[in-house]
């Protein structure tokens, strides 16, 4: 066996590019190949498959990849680790042991259960799991509506025993999306559960490759700097029995792996330095980037903490519908344009204190320097379906000859959208009912060790050296930062990354909770957190609140927060010329 494991990625999201399986297994040598499917909105998407067809609930998706390298996999010996299960593992296993028979292919699949604690919540909470809010301290005994899913997330410990009992394909249902790369690099090396070090090190490599092209150049703030972005490759992890590893690509592929698209990777949906999963605690700040070669990044130097006595869970519920329309507002005069139509359509509509949540917002945009036209989106939420369905879309129909010149619209639905309201919580991890299906026998996984004390790892000291003063020059606070920024469920994260520790220090002096909220007025009443990460030159803000009770019940514009980012570093502000020239 080799002392290098090549772990490959080929879905970031429930909707990614169907040919990546085929691309990775093709392209050069792996050992095994991912796949990261769930998000929090997409167990939504599941949720209303399984509730139309029960035999549903998983990511359909998977199959049409498994159809195209199914054989090739077999031949090669290459394994496969996905968490395309969401709420059916056994149904997606029974569908890709169908997958495999067509093609003709003997292999063993497995699947894993546990995550789904929907039907125990009473005994639960009987138990004294109160499932509070994570964000609002509310718990769950205090929720009037009715609770439609209820998952936990998994570690990788349940992978390690499927592949023990020889799986070649491993179901997952809702585990961390780090756990497809801590199952397999657990088991190849061996590793304990309480070597804390190198499971760290195997869920900071999940977390890089989890979102596919995301660290191969994909959504990058200095995407001019990348060759290609026509089709960049998928990610690969070489892990190392140490727990380092090299994050690259297969050769030949567009896109790019650096310190800074890995960088941005890793400031990707993240809260503080701790970065807390069911098998271990990643220290984010411990973290060592090092170019080794082109497309190559080695990572190193990682350390871990115990796992936590408790694992988040994933709730979601139905409250409500909504609906929102867009208009475009050529030309000058935007603001006036905007009053006018947004006052006919609330008259239209019969008032727009009829709604239990509403939402305005304009957006403007410019052409050669000169205003060319602006958004203005309305977006309402209520119990009652009927109020935002055909008559809200009307309202805005017949306002076309009558209203600002040049009135158009860009996206508008005649029909509500029911509203999926998410609820975070903790439960504790001895109160997991986690079992292992593989080759005719059921495994129960017990909760990882809980040590009586640990030593704490030390913060990690900043750069030397004072931030530059000298003279200013207003400039976008992109001309020396790059952000990535994300969705944690009702709260919004983005982190920003600098490139010399110069920038470093003036970023940690300027960019502080407070300009945050003076930068981005819709977060000016709202809690920001500042974590710092000096190994990385970069800093996290978490902003909370931003999403509401969660991306699928959002009214924002941009629910998920992936434009926050990029928002904020077009914001002009003074800096040091030093940085700027």
């Amino acid at each position: 066996m080799s002392d290098v494991l090549r772990v490959a990625n080929c879905s970031g999201f429930y909707g990614d590019r169907i040919s990546a399986a085929r691309e990775m297994v093709e392209g050069g040598p792996i050992d095994f190949l991912t796949g990261d499917y769930l998000a929090e909105l997409t167990l939504v998407i599941l949720l209303k498959d399984k509730l139309k067809k029960a035999e549903q609930g998983y990511a359909k998706t998977f199959l049409r990849q498994l159809q195209d390298v199914a054989k090739l996999c077999s031949e090669r010996g290459i394994k496969i680790v996905v968490n395309a299960g969401g709420l059916n593992p056994s149904g997606l296993a029974a569908a890709s042991e169908r997958v495999y028979a067509e093609a003709g292919v003997d292999a063993n699949v497995s699947w894993i259960e546990g995550d789904d604690l929907l039907p125990r919540l009473s005994e639960l909470q009987e138990q004294g799991e109160t499932l509070a809010h994570l964000d609002r301290g509310m718990p769950l005994s205090d929720l009037q509506e009715e609770v439609l899913s209820a998952n936990a997330y998994l570690g990788g410990f349940g992978i390690v025993a499927a592949l023990d009992r020889g799986a070649d394909l491993v179901i997952c249902p809702r585990v961390t999306d780090a756990s497809v790369v801590v199952g397999p690099a657990a088991w190849k090396f061996g590793w304990a559960r309480d070597d804390w070090d190198p499971l760290a090190s195997a869920v900071v490599a999940g977390h890089i490759i989890e979102c596919g092209t995301q660290c191969t150049g994909g959504n990058y703030s200095f995407f001019k700097e990348i060759p290609s972005m026509k089709r960049p490759g998928f990610p690969i992890a070489e892990m190392h029995a140490d727990g380092s590893f090299v994050i690259t690509k297969h050769p030949g592929t567009d896109g790019q792996v650096s310190v800074g698209t890995v960088t941005a990777q890793l400031l990707y949906e993240i809260g503080s330095t701790r970065y807390a999963n069911p098998d271990v605690i990643a220290c984010f700040d411990t973290i060592r980037l090092e170019q080794e070669g082109p497309d190559r990044v080695r990572v190193s130097g990682i350390r871990g903490e115990p796992a936590p006595p408790t694992t988040k869970v994933c709730m979601n519920y139905m409250r409500g519908f909504k609906n929102s329309l867009t208009f475009m507002l050529p030309g000058v005069e935007i603001e006036d344009k905007a009053r006018i139509a947004e006052e006919a359509f609330w008259g239209y509509v019969g008032g727009r204190e009829q709604f239990e949540e509403t939402s305005v917002r304009l957006r403007r945009g410019a052409y050669d320097g000169a205003d060319a036209f602006a958004l203005l989106t309305i977006a309402a939420r209520d119990p009652e379906q009927a109020k935002l369905s055909r008559s809200f879309w009307n309202a805005a129909i017949e306002l076309s000859l009558a209203n600002y010149p040049g009135v158009g619209m860009v996206n508008s639905s005649r029909h509500a959208a029911p509203v999926t309201v998410y609820w975070p919580a903790l439960v504790s991890s001895d109160k997991i009912d986690e079992r292992v299906f593989a080759g005719g026998e059921v495994e129960k996984i017990a909760p990882p060790p809980q040590p009586g004390s640990f030593e704490p790892i030390p913060v990690p000291e900043p750069p030397a050296g004072q931030a530059p003063g000298g003279p200013t020059r207003v400039a976008p606070i992109g001309s020396v930062l790059g952000a990535r920024s994300g969705d944690k469920g009702g709260n919004a994260n983005v982190g920003f990354w600098a490139r010399t520790p110069e920038a470093y220090l003036w970023m940690t002096e300027f960019l502080t909770p407070e300009k945050v909220r003076e930068l981005y007025p819709e977060a000016a009443d709202m809690e920001v957190e500042r974590f710092e990460f000096p190994n990385m030159l970069s800093v996290n803000f978490v902003i909370h609140g931003l999403l509401g009770e969660g991306v699928s019940a959002s009214l924002r514009t941009d629910p998920q927060a992936k434009m926050l980012g990029e928002e904020l570093r077009g914001m002009r502000v003074p800096i040091p010329e030093s940085l700027l020239d």
